[in-house]
């Protein structure tokens, strides 16, 4: 039994050692993300190291100066250092996308369990709740949300959180519904489990493989909505440093040739997105070989 245990392994891990352009995207993708993480860290370091300036402070010269050996990216419209405002708005991103997509997994995937699970009534009720929802654009919604609730980065990643809830819940659901017929599950029954061991012990770990999938590439999704959100003056306080808030504010330099304020914003939230989903979709076809779970 070793070396079919052995060889099980070796298959299981074999598509993050094969030399495929699947891997090489997984692995620019973990770069990537890895990179813009490591980036989220050393900004307060940077900071107080005195290499980089405080990205709310507003300069009161130069405005709009072009990217320089003293402002790296230049200067916005409001005097900020465009080098310190892309920086840590790195680290902004990473708060409130990993906190939304946090809290969307830990309501969406117990409700999920539930639901497939229990069946009856308590599937229908739950099953119309999330399935309106997700009929809605995530980004009407989430736009919609911090109308509500306001500004601030709890209030931004509750906004993006409810538009993520659905998908961990129908992937769950899908799944519990699949596992609970498997004949260790009735075994459990059989014996007398009760109904949050059988979840726990039993159903949870049989499901969660698509999870990190789904994690990975509604983060990428949020980036987006969050860029949105600040783009439309929504979110975060304006003195944030946010990408989308400083790409609206670098709209009207643009035509004058300011063209810095908006350049760095931009590759920064496009190079994350890019990361987070080559490194969502390795993911997926690592953990889902055969293509059933996302």
């Amino acid at each position: 039994m070793a070396p079919v245990h052995s060889e099980r392994i070796q298959s299981r891990f074999a598509p993050l050692f094969q030399p495929n352009l699947s891997a090489r995207l997984t692995l620019i993708g973990l770069v990537i993300t890895l990179g813009f993480i490591l980036l989220a860290i050393l900004a307060p370091l940077l900071q107080g190291w005195g290499i980089i300036q405080d990205p709310t402070a507003s300069l009161i010269n130069p405005i709009h100066a072009a990217p320089s050996a003293e402002h790296w990216f230049g200067t916005s419209r409001e005097g900020y250092d465009v080098f310190a405002r892309t920086l840590f708005g790195t680290q902004v991103a990473l708060k409130v996308v990993l906190l939304a997509t946090a809290m969307s997994l830990m309501i969406g995937v117990p409700l999920g369990l539930l639901s497939g699970y229990l069946g009856g009534w308590v599937d229908r009720i739950l099953l119309f709740l999330m399935d309106t929802l997700y009929t809605l654009p995530g980004l009407l919604l989430s736009v919609t949300l911090a109308f509500v609730v306001g500004r601030g980065l709890l209030n931004a990643a509750l906004a993006l959180c409810v538009a993520y809830v659905p998908q961990y819940y129908r992937v769950v659901r899908n799944q519990t519904v699949s596992v609970k017929s498997e004949l260790f599950v009735e075994a459990a029954q059989a014996m007398g489990a009760s109904t949050p061991r059988i979840l726990s012990k039993y159903l949870f770990l049989n499901v969660i493989p698509s999870v990190p999938v789904l994690f990975t590439l509604n983060a990428a999704d949020a980036v987006l909505v969050l860029g949105g959100l600040g783009f439309l003056g929504l979110g975060l306080p304006a003195e944030t440093p946010e990408w989308g808030h400083d790409l609206q504010q670098a709209l009207d330099a643009l035509p004058t040739g300011i063209w810095w304020t908006a350049l760095f914003p931009g590759i920064a939230l496009t190079l994350m997105v890019v990361g987070l989903s080559l490194l969502g979709e390795g993911l997926n076809e690592w953990l889902n070989p055969k293509g059933d779970l996302v």
